[in-house]
């Protein structure tokens, strides 16, 4: 009976650690297929993360296959050469191995070798795929990564923008990114690899889209108590679409024609905003501590990418920003609803 069970507990264990190895490398798969999941990196939507992609399948195979060799010579060893009830003292001691020894010491170091040449190769095609563009002046967007929201300056056009970032699709984007702060990593998985955002540093990317669409992206590098809630969204779009957003994000605010938007301009000016936030013909701090306004609700998201521009979020925000994002450099105002509402109708005015 004692036999039969310690053989029984033993297939349990086996059983249930190869199911547990099977979901381990499934479910995550399963996760970055649905159409509602995370941004992946396995959907490139540019050359240079095609590339990246590549070759992280290459690996993954050479890792899939080293995985099954070391666990199967595990199981068969567990199998083979498990101790057995006639069994009785220790195990014959006999020398080691030595073509086996050779094999396991030549076998790595191929391995080693293959992914160095594979990951010089993917640098390669990085490179040429980010400089073989399509005609057109290359686009320089100042990234800069603030506790906890992404600054995107566009120097060329005199315009700039918080949490999303605009570029046309094929165009070289010259990415000069930095911080204001700790440590931040810029990424978009679908679009390229990470990149840090050191203060007092500038680190240069290059970034090409090859489709129209909208690519989410977030924080790489723990910045902070809201570390996860630093995200950020590029959109893509045609030369055409381009050039009239940069038009459009270039001009001033408008002049409120309505009464509560009227009010809610005063109350803006009249209280600490002006002080942190930039809104082009109305203030201009020497030293903006939060995003630029000018053109705010022309943005899909507001409080670093978390909250979508929506008059409800706009109030939710406004009345309290450390309760819906801790750590929030923007203190809590003790707006009345009524400054609040004359706000919200103000903020919707600036398109």
């Amino acid at each position: 009976m004692r036999g039969f069970n310690r053989t029984r507990t033993r297939s349990f264990v086996l059983v249930s650690t190869w199911i547990g190895l099977l979901l381990a490398l499934l479910l995550p798969a399963t996760a970055l297929a649905s159409p509602d999941g995370p941004p992946s990196a396995l959907e490139p939507a540019s050359p240079a993360s095609a590339a990246i992609a590549d070759l992280h399948n290459f690996v993954l195979l050479i890792a899939a296959g080293v995985f099954v060799v070391v666990e199967g010579l595990i199981v068969l060893a567990a199998l083979r050469y498990r101790r057995r009830p006639q069994d009785a003292g220790e195990p014959p001691q006999i020398h080691g191995n030595t073509r086996l020894e050779i094999a396991w010491t030549v076998a790595p170091a191929i391995i080693v070798v293959a992914l160095f040449v594979l990951t010089l190769r993917a640098q390669q095609n990085i490179d040429a795929a980010s400089y073989s563009a399509e005609p057109g002046v290359p686009i320089t967007v100042e990234v800069i990564g603030h506790q906890w929201w992404w600054e995107f300056r566009y120097p060329d056009f005199g315009i700039t923008t918080a949490g999303q970032m605009v570029i046309p699709v094929g165009r070289i984007i010259n990415l000069q990114i930095t911080s204001a702060d700790v440590i931040h990593s810029f990424w978009a998985p679908e679009l390229g690899g990470k990149t840090d955002a050191i203060q007092g540093v500038i680190n240069r990317s290059l970034l090409r889209a090859s489709r129209p669409d909208d690519y989410y992206g977030q924080c790489a590098e723990l910045c902070g108590v809201s570390h996860a809630y630093m995200r950020l969204v590029v959109t893509t779009v045609s030369e055409d679409e381009f050039a009239a957003w940069a038009k459009n994000q270039a001009l001033d605010a408008a002049e409120p024609t309505d009464p509560a938007a009227q009010a809610g301009k005063q109350v803006f000016a009249a209280g600490a905003c002006v002080g942190c936030h930039v809104i082009r013909g109305v203030s201009s701090p020497s030293k903006p501590q939060g995003p630029d306004l000018t053109h705010v609700v022309s943005r899909p998201y507001i409080a670093g990418g978390i909250l979508a521009t929506t008059p409800y979020n706009l109030a939710k925000w406004l009345a309290d920003p450390p309760a819906v994002k801790p750590g929030s450099l923007m203190p809590k105002l003790d707006l009345s609803p009524a400054d609040i509402e004359s706000l919200v109708a103000y903020l919707q005015t600036l398109k």
